[in-house]
C-alpha cells in the first residue's frame, strides 16, 4: 500500500513539473507575439532587476536563501518617442493569482503607446512561465507589491525618455489589488491610478470562492495558514481594509456580473475610501457585456470605458496624444 502511495506521489509530482515546462513554453510563444501585437509602434525589451528577498523561503534553493528575487518585466517604449523629451510612465501589474503579462493586453497596451505612454510590465513573484520555484515564491498582496514598485524605480533610473514626475499605474483583477496597494504603500510614487475589477477583500473572497482557491494561499509555500486561521494576515493584504492611506488620484471600475471578482468586494472598497472621506472616481456598471473581462474586449462599451481611463490619466499624466 506504501509503494502505491510513493507512486502517486510520484506521479503527482511529474505532472507539476511537465505543468511548469508546459507554462514556460507557452511563455515563450507569447513573448514573440509582443512583436507582433506592438512591433511595428513600440520598441520592446524584457529587462530583469531584483526584488526583496522571498519571506517565506521554502521554495528557495538552499544556495538562493536570503538573496533578493530576480524579476523580469516588458518595457514598451513607442518608436516616435523624441530623444531628450520626457515621456510619462505607466506600470502595468498583470492580474490572476498565478498568472502573466500575456498578448490577451495587447489592445490595451496599443491604445496607451499611441498616447505617447511609456511601459512598464512586472512579471511579479509567482508568475506562470519562469519555473515551479519562481511560482511558488508568490506572495499574494505582500511582497509582489514590491516587485511591481521596483519595477517602477527601475524604469524611472534607468530609461532616460521617462518623466519621473509623471508616473501612473493601472491594473485589472488582481493587477488593480497590486495597483491599489501599491498607491497606499508608496503615494510618493504615482501621480495617478487606476483599479479596474479590483480584488479589494480577501477576508470576502475566501468566503465566496472554493476550496481549491482557498489551498492556494493557505499553502506551505505561500501564507501558510486559512483566513479563519489568521484574519488579520488577509486583511492587511487587502485594499479594503487599507483605504485609510489614499493619497493619490484614483478612478476605480466594476460591474454588477463580475462572475471573479464579486462586486460586493469593490463596494466594501467605495464605501471604506468614502469613510475615510477619500476623494477618489469611481463607476458601477450595471450588468455590463463580458462581466469581468468588460472594458477590457472589443465591444463598444468596452471602448468607451477605456476611453474613460485614459481622459482620467491624461488629466495627471499629460501624454503627448491623448484621446479625447
Amino acid at each position: 500500500m506504501e509503494d502505491i502511495q510513493n507512486q502517486i506521489e510520484e506521479l503527482k509530482r511529474q505532472q507539476e513539473s511537465m505543468l511548469h515546462m508546459f507554462l514556460a513554453l507557452s511563455k515563450q510563444v507569447d513573448d514573440l507575439l509582443w512583436y507582433n501585437k506592438v512591433g511595428d509602434i513600440a520598441r520592446i525589451d524584457k529587462v530583469v532587476f531584483t526584488g526583496p528577498p522571498p519571506a517565506n523561503t521554502l521554495a528557495q534553493p538552499p544556495q538562493d536563501k536570503g538573496n533578493p528575487l530576480k524579476i523580469h518585466a516588458y518595457t514598451f517604449v513607442p518608436k516616435n518617442a523624441v530623444a531628450g523629451r520626457k515621456y510619462p510612465l505607466l506600470v502595468f501589474p498583470h492580474g490572476g493569482v498565478h498568472a502573466n503579462f500575456s498578448t490577451s493586453s495587447a489592445n490595451v497596451v496599443r491604445e496607451l503607446i499611441e498616447q505617447g505612454y511609456i511601459i512598464i510590465a512586472p512579471e511579479y513573484r509567482g508568475s506562470t512561465g519562469y519555473g515551479e520555484i519562481f511560482y511558488k515564491l508568490i506572495d499574494y498582496g505582500g511582497l509582489e507589491i514590491e516587485d511591481t514598485y521596483e519595477a517602477r524605480n527601475w524604469m524611472v533610473e534607468n530609461e532616460p525618455l521617462v518623466d519621473p514626475e509623471r508616473v501612473g499605474i493601472l491594473g485589472w483583477s488582481h493587477g488593480g489589488l497590486i495597483t491599489l496597494m501599491n498607491i497606499f504603500n508608496h503615494p510618493e510614487a504615482y501621480k495617478a491610478a487606476y483599479a479596474g475589477v479590483p480584488v479589494s477583500d480577501l477576508v470576502a473572497r475566501m468566503g465566496y470562492k472554493t476550496e481549491a482557491y482557498r489551498r492556494i494561499f493557505s499553502a506551505d509555500y505561500h501564507l501558510g495558514k486559512t483566513a479563519y486561521e489568521d484574519v488579520q494576515e488577509y486583511r492587511r493584504r487587502s485594499p479594503a481594509w487599507n483605504a485609510e492611506k489614499l493619497q493619490t488620484p484614483l478612478l476605480i471600475h466594476t460591474t454588477t456580473n463580475d462572475e471573479d471578482v464579486n462586486v460586493l468586494e469593490v463596494e466594501h472598497l467605495i464605501k471604506a475610501l468614502k469613510a475615510a472621506n477619500k476623494e477618489f472616481e469611481y463607476k458601477i456598471y450595471e450588468n455590463a457585456p463580458g462581466g469581468h473581462m468588460f472594458n477590457r474586449i472589443d465591444t463598444k462599451l468596452a471602448k468607451e470605458s477605456r476611453k474613460e481611463i485614459y481622459r482620467f490619466l491624461a488629466k495627471y499624466l499629460n501624454p503627448p496624444n491623448p484621446i479625447l
